[in-house]
C-alpha cells in the first residue's frame, strides 16, 4: 500500500534539470505509524490505521486506541483502504515509500470562503453597472415560467450560498523531490487547503505505477 498523511507547508518553485522553474507544493509527509489494520472478516473491509503527529493528553478511551500500537497517542487517526491484492503496511510509513517522477493524488478540505455570491461561487456575469441600472450582482432571472416550474426553484440550481470547506481530491499530480532526511514531498502544482493543512496523499489511481 502506498499512503501517508501529510501537512501542507506551502507553495514555492524549484528550477528541473533543464532550468525550468516548476511551482511545487511542500508537504511534510509522515512518519506514519500503523496503528492497526481492519480485516475482512471482522470489519467488513480491508484498511490501514495511519496515525500522524503527537498529542500531548489524550483521554483514556482515546488512548485505548493505542494500546497495542508503538509509541505514544496519535493527534490523528486516517484509515487507507486497501484494494485487493494490496498488502497492509507495518511498523511505520514514512516518505521514502514514494520516489520522483511518480503520480499521487491528494485529498484535503479546501479553504472555506463562507456565504458567496454567484459571482465569485459559480462565475456568473455581473449586470450591467450604468445607464441607470440597480442589479449589479445579484442571480438575475431563474427562468421558472420557461422551465414549467410555475415559481418553483428546482434543487441543485445554482444559486448563492456556502462556498468552500469541502473534501477536495486533486489527481496525477506528479513527485517531483523526495526528502526523506526532513520528511518533505515536493509535487508539482496546487493542493487543496490552507497552509498547514492536513492531507492525504496515496498513489495514483489514474496512472497508477506510471513514471514521467
Amino acid at each position: 500500500m502506498k499512503g501517508i498523511i501529510g501537512r501542507k507547508l506551502g507553495m514555492t518553485r524549484i528550477f528541473d534539470e533543464t532550468g525550468r522553474a516548476v511551482s511545487v507544493t511542500v508537504i511534510e509527509a509522515g512518519p506514519c505509524p500503523v496503528i492497526r489494520v481492519k480485516a475482512e472478516e471482522k470489519d467488513g473491509y480491508r484498511a490501514a490505521v495511519l496515525g500522524y503527529g503527537r498529542v500531548r493528553r489524550a483521554s483514556r478511551p482515546y488512548a485505548g486506541q493505542f494500546k497495542n500500537a508503538e509509541g505514544a497517542p496519535s493527534r490523528l487517526l486516517r484509515e487507507m483502504l486497501l484494494a485487493d491484492g494490496e498488502d497492509a503496511p507495518e511498523g511505520e510509513v514514512r516518505v521514502d515509500i514514494f520516489s520522483a517522477g511518480e503520480y499521487v493524488d491528494v485529498r484535503g478540505r479546501s479553504k472555506g470562503h463562507g456565504f458567496t455570491g454567484g459571482i465569485k461561487r459559480w462565475g456568473f456575469h455581473r449586470g450591467p453597472m450604468t445607464h441607470g441600472s440597480k442589479y449589479h450582482r445579484g442571480p438575475g432571472s431563474l427562468s421558472s415560467r420557461m422551465s414549467g416550474g410555475g415559481g418553483k426553484v428546482f434543487k441543485g440550481r445554482r444559486l448563492p450560498g456556502h462556498y468552500g470547506n469541502e473534501r477536495v481530491t486533486v489527481q496525477a499530480l506528479q513527485v517531483i523531490r523526495v526528502d526523506a532526511d526532513r520528511n518533505l514531498l515536493l509535487v508539482r502544482g496546487a493542493v487543496p487547503g490552507v497552509r498547514g493543512a492536513i492531507v492525504e496523499i496515496r498513489q495514483s489511481v489514474k496512472r497508477r505505477g506510471k513514471k514521467a
